[in-house]
């Protein structure tokens, strides 16, 4: 990556504060002319102690970017290179991805059943499920 770059952040940090050309603050004093109201805050525009703070911070997130990079190639690496682990835990999941759809499914049906028991005694309904549950006796 460029100077002054990071994984995290990917603008350029300047060094320092004076590196800044003549032509870019020429530049900077044209487009403020033409639209006074609209500030463009950069890192270098803000006092010593926030820039060193925000420089600071850049830092601290890269190394909590490695940290997370690395840890997850350990954890392929892992994951991969034991296939009885591999194997265990996409049992386990497999198995919880069963339980679930299993539990989930009697729960729905059974809240069903229990709101058509309520509908059984309208006169309407009742006729339409009471003809069905004999189709239901007839295939049996």
């Amino acid at each position: 990556m460029g100077r002054g770059m990071s994984k995290a952040n990917p603008y350029p940090m300047n060094a320092a504060a004076g590196s800044r050309t003549r032509n870019d603050s020429t530049r900077r004093e044209s487009v403020s002319e033409e639209k006074p109201q609209q500030h463009a805050y950069e890192v270098d525009e803000h006092p010593f102690e926030l820039r060193h703070e925000v420089k600071r911070l850049n830092t601290r997130l890269d190394k909590v970017a490695d940290t997370l990079e690395r840890a997850d190639f350990k954890d392929i690496i892992e994951n991969y290179m034991n296939p009885k682990r591999r194997l265990i835990t996409n049992f386990t999941a497999g198995l919880a991805r069963g339980l679930g759809l299993t539990v989930g499914t009697v729960v729905v049906l059974s809240l069903l059943g229990y709101l058509l028991s309520l509908f059984v005694d309208l006169p309407l309904i009742g006729d339409y499920i009471a003809q069905l549950q004999g189709y239901i006796d007839q295939a049996r």
